[in-house]
C-alpha cells in the first residue's frame, strides 16, 4: 500500500531553507484543497516560508478550512504576484495531478521554474520526467492520504496539528465519497483514527462539507435529475447535460455541480454516469462508473482526458448535441463491458 521515499535530494534542498510553493490542479476539489492546505500547515510548523497557489477559484463550501483565504488564485488580479513566487521558489510541491498540463495557465510558469519539483498524487500514469521527486500511488484513497504518509515518512507526523488534520480529513472524505469508494485498505481508516486523535470534530466537519450548500445549488440538482437526465438502458448508462443557460438560470457558483454526476449511479441498473457541463468554448465531461467498468479508458482514448478507473474527466470542443451523439457512438463499442450486474 506504500513504499519508502528516497529523501536524499529532497533533504539537500530543505537544508538550504528554501522558499516553497504548493499548487494543485485546475478546478480544485476537496482533495486538492485539503491536501494542499494540510501540507501548508505542516511546512509552516517546520518553520518554512510557504505559499499556496491554485489555478482558479474553488468551491465556497470548502472555505472553512484554516488559511484557505490566504491561497493565491492564479486566475485573478494576483497573477503577477503568483508568477513572482513561482519564479523565486526553490521547492515546488505539485499535488493531486499527474502532469503539468493539468494546471492550465500555470503550466508554463511551473514548467520553466528552476525549483525542485515534488509530485504527490494518486492518479494513473504520472509524467515522472516532469518532476524531480515522485510519490505516486494509485491504490491510495486520495492525495490527502499520500500527504499524510509523506509527512510521516519525513518524520513530521507530530507537526500535523488540528488545522492540518481537518484539511486531511476533508481531502480523504471527499475523494472517497464519505467512504463509498476507493477505500478498501485498512491504512485509510488508520489515518482517519489518527486525525480524530488530533482533536478534530468529524461530525461537524462532515456537516461543513455536505450540509453547506446554497438553495440554488439544490434546485440545480433537482433540475438536472428531473429535466436533464437521459437514461440509455441498452448501455446501462445515464447522461446529464447542463447548458450555460441552465447554469445561469440557477445562479451557478463554482462547485455547484460537484457530485451531481454520482446520482444516476444510485439507479439499480445504471453502471455508467456522465455529466456534461457547458463552459466557454468547450463541454466539461465528468465520468463515473460502478463495478468493473474503467471510465478512464473512454476519457483518454476519445477526449484526451484521464483519471481513475471509476472516476475520470475530459473536455469536448464540439457542441453539446455533438458531444452527446459522439458519446452514444462510443458507448456502443463498450456495450458488452457495460452489460453486467452488481452482485455481492
Amino acid at each position: 500500500m506504500s513504499f519508502k521515499i528516497d529523501f536524499t535530494l529532497f533533504n539537500e534542498v530543505l537544508n538550504t531553507n528554501p522558499k516553497i510553493i504548493i499548487t494543485t490542479h485546475q478546478n480544485p476539489d476537496g482533495d486538492a484543497i485539503g491536501s494542499s492546505l494540510a501540507l501548508f500547515h505542516v511546512l509552516k510548523n517546520v518553520g518554512y516560508k510557504v505559499s499556496v497557489i491554485i489555478p482558479n477559484s474553488f468551491p465556497d463550501f470548502l472555505n472553512w478550512m484554516s488559511e484557505s483565504a490566504e491561497m493565491i488564485i492564479f486566475d485573478d488580479d494576483k497573477k503577477n504576484i503568483a508568477k513572482q513566487l513561482i519564479e523565486g521558489a526553490e521547492l515546488i510541491f505539485c499535488l493531486d495531478f499527474n502532469a503539468l498540463n493539468r494546471i492550465d495557465k500555470m503550466e508554463e510558469p511551473i514548467r520553466i521554474a528552476k525549483g525542485f519539483k515534488v509530485l504527490i498524487d494518486h492518479h494513473p500514469n504520472p509524467q515522472v520526467n516532469e518532476f524531480h521527486l515522485v510519490y505516486s500511488l494509485t491504490t491510495a484513497s486520495s492525495t490527502a492520504e499520500l500527504v499524510y504518509k509523506f509527512v510521516e515518512q519525513k518524520g513530521w507526523k507530530h507537526l500535523i496539528n488540528k488545522d492540518a488534520a481537518e484539511c486531511l480529513y476533508a481531502g480523504i472524505i471527499t475523494d472517497t465519497g464519505s467512504f463509498s469508494y476507493s477505500c478498501n485498505h485498512a491504512v485509510t481508516y488508520e489515518i482517519m483514527v489518527s486525525l480524530i486523535e488530533k482533536g478534530i470534530d468529524a461530525e461537524n466537519l462532515h456537516r461543513l462539507i455536505y450540509d453547506n450548500f446554497s438553495e440554488s445549488r439544490l434546485r440545480l440538482l433537482g433540475h438536472a435529475l428531473s429535466r436533464k437526465m437521459l437514461i440509455i438502458p441498452e448501455f446501462h448508462a445515464a447522461i446529464i447535460s447542463l447548458t450555460k443557460q441552465d447554469l445561469t438560470d440557477f445562479n451557478y457558483q463554482t462547485g455547484d455541480s460537484e457530485g451531481i454526476v454520482n446520482y444516476p449511479l444510485t439507479i439499480r441498473e445504471i453502471n455508467l454516469a456522465i455529466l456534461l457541463t457547458e463552459r466557454e468554448n468547450m463541454i466539461r465531461i465528468s465520468f463515473r462508473s460502478k463495478g468493473k467498468f474503467a471510465v478512464n479508458q473512454i476519457a483518454s482514448k476519445y477526449f484526451e482526458g484521464g483519471g481513475h478507473k471509476n472516476a475520470a474527466g475530459a473536455n469536448s470542443y464540439v457542441s453539446m448535441e455533438e458531444t452527446i451523439s459522439k458519446i452514444k457512438i462510443i458507448l456502443a463499442e463498450f456495450k458488452d463491458d457495460l452489460d453486467y450486474i452488481i452482485v455481492k
